[in-house]
């Protein structure tokens, strides 16, 4: 068999997938993917980018396995620019720290998926039950949980990585998000 109908046969595309938040989801992507043949060349939250023998793998039989895991593969643009908004939020947040907390959020998601602030709010509106800015309160209000958790840190020195003016200001918008203050999240642990 010559290479040519081969070639022709390889296919690269790019999937987005939806609820695709963390490292573990990245692995079962991976190696689920991997197990039918096909070749990942790069994968990152909510993308994954690969090569498959159209002949022997088909996109559409691999969404069950997806759906196994609480994953699902995402076809329409807008539902595709909130899973990649959703998956930058969780990045700065949850992975990086608030590191570059001089850089604002909105700036952040802004350089990262090439929109302006307004058209993600508006869109992530539309799409979703609550405002981007909302979201993003929540996902910091469950990191602050984590670090809480980890007992590694002082409310102070949380305050501070998750880009808090003070205090008093985390303590005040964990308590408007959980329902109750810092201080009775700690005991209840």
């Amino acid at each position: 068999m010559s290479k040519e109908p081969q070639r022709q046969r390889m296919k690269t595309e790019l999937l987005h997938i939806k609820n695709m938040f963390c490292y573990c989801s990245k692995v079962i992507v991976r190696e689920k993917l991997e197990e039918k043949g096909v070749e990942v060349i790069s994968i990152s939250l909510g993308r994954v980018k690969i090569t498959y023998d159209s002949n022997t793998f088909k996109i559409n039989e691999f969404i069950p396995v997806l759906k196994h895991y609480g994953l699902d593969l995402i076809e329409d643009g807008e539902k595709k620019v909130i899973s990649d908004t959703k998956a930058a939020v969780n990045e700065l947040i949850h992975q990086l720290n608030n590191v570059n907390s001089i850089v604002r959020k909105s700036d952040y998601l802004v350089e990262r998926l090439g929109m302006s602030y307004q058209q993600l709010s508006k869109l992530f509106s539309k799409h979703e039950n609550i405002t981007l800015e909302k979201y993003i309160i929540i996902q910091k209000v469950d990191r602050i949980k984590q670090l809480l958790d980890s007992n590694e840190y002082s409310l102070s020195e949380i305050a501070y990585m998750m880009d808090y003016s003070s205090v008093q200001y985390l303590s005040n918008q964990f308590k408007k998000t959980t329902g109750i203050t810092v201080s009775q999240y700690k005991n209840e642990k």
